[in-house]
């Protein structure tokens, strides 16, 4: 008899485990955040285009100075890494010294927010420092929530607030 009940629980354990391995979070990839790294990529700028096309795609990398970030992330976004990419090239070439300062909206405490700041404008600096760049060519700074860039409460200003700005 209790091989039979052992046997049921034993089916009854597997049977959870397929239904949970199998579950979906809902949504398709779209939804799910995912961001494609080749997106903002045109397919016609690859070696067989001018060298140009090339150059004018890395002036407008290059005036990206100002990075932005999810709500209570310090990940950097693919479209900020291939910027970082252009600006790491140059820091680099030339040895210029730069100042990433880390941004906040206002929710969350001063402390809170500080701290945030810092690990964004941390993770910007990582960043350049795997491209090559030389850790003393970059000063950090945390300003949190002191210094908004644009005032309000919603999410349009907030996501406006959240950010790393490069500053030569």
């Amino acid at each position: 008899m209790e091989v039979i009940k052992f046997g049921k629980f034993a089916a009854l354990v597997v049977a959870f485990g397929v239904v949970v391995g199998c579950s979906s979070k809902g949504g398709d990839a779209a939804g799910t955040g995912a961001v494609d790294p080749n997106a903002g990529y045109d397919s016609s700028t690859s070696s067989s285009a001018g060298a140009g096309s090339v150059s004018s795609e890395e002036a407008a990398l290059r005036a990206i100075t100002t990075f932005y970030f999810e709500f209570d992330s310090s990940e950097l976004k693919p479209e900020a890494m291939r910027a970082l990419d252009v600006h790491s090239k140059d820091l680099k070439a030339q040895g210029n010294r730069v100042v990433l300062e880390g941004h906040t909206d206002e929710r969350g405490t001063r402390e809170y927010n500080m701290a945030l700041g810092e690990r964004r404008a941390a993770a910007v600096q990582r960043y350049l420092v795997l491209q090559g760049v030389s850790p003393a060519q970059l000063e950090l700074v945390s300003y949190g929530e002191e210094k908004a860039a644009v005032t309000g409460t919603g999410e349009e200003a907030w996501a406006q607030n959240r950010r790393v700005e490069l500053r030569k």
